[in-house]
């Protein structure tokens, strides 16, 4: 796996993630607000099956693995 998100949207998400979660922890939203694990795993790990799919790459640095 490439990384194919940039570090700012990386940190947006994990941020948004923890958000929601906190929200749906506390009661403040529904059960929609576990939904909130999606972008936060995927800012954590840098890489967003969609962007994979559709050929998005948001990330600045060459990732050179093979």
């Amino acid at each position: 796996m490439k990384t194919n998100i940039g570090n700012i949207e990386r940190g947006i998400r994990v941020v948004a993630g923890l958000v929601l979660v906190a929200l749906a922890a506390t009661g403040t939203v529904g059960w929609w607000g576990w939904l909130g694990l999606v972008p936060m795993a995927t800012g954590l790990v840098g890489w967003c099956p969609p962007y994979a799919l559709l050929g998005i790459n948001t990330c600045k640095v060459k990732d050179h693995q093979a």
